[in-house]
């Protein structure tokens, strides 16, 4: 009768490593958000306020490192938090954005591409950015 052969120590740490380091990743939507988005233009704005919309939109920005977003908008100093994915359904994003100071504000988003998503302001209305290349 063979007896199998015993896993060593550092074999069963290579695999509790790779199963922590997995865990550690996070949602996959992170993977997806990663890196700089910026915004291009605006929906579902009445059409006396889609210029003023568009050229404020096109000075936001967001940036995906990990479990953290720095959010630049037009006329503030970048804020960065960290976030968790609330949830997820289908292509629609929401995002728990942890602030400094405690509160929690959330973040509504569609993905609709790669290099495409929409920021949801609610009332229809949102702001397209696209994927810095």
């Amino acid at each position: 009768m063979r007896v199998p052969p015993k896993r060593s120590s550092i074999g069963r740490l290579g695999w509790v490593g790779v199963c922590a380091g997995l865990w550690a990743c996070g949602h996959p939507v992170q993977g997806k958000l990663e890196g700089r988005w910026v915004g291009d233009s605006v929906e579902n704005f009445d059409d006396k306020d889609v210029a003023v919309a568009t050229g404020w939109a096109k000075g936001a920005s967001f940036e995906f490192s990990g479990t953290s977003v720095t959010v630049a908008i037009p006329a503030e100093d970048p804020r960065t938090a960290t976030y968790k994915v609330a949830s997820v359904r289908e292509n629609d994003v929401e995002l728990a954005v942890h602030r400094k100071d405690g509160a929690v504000d959330k973040l509504r988003l569609k993905l609709d591409s790669e290099h495409s998503m929409r920021w949801l302001l609610g009332d229809e209305r949102s702001i397209v950015l696209r994927r810095e290349q």
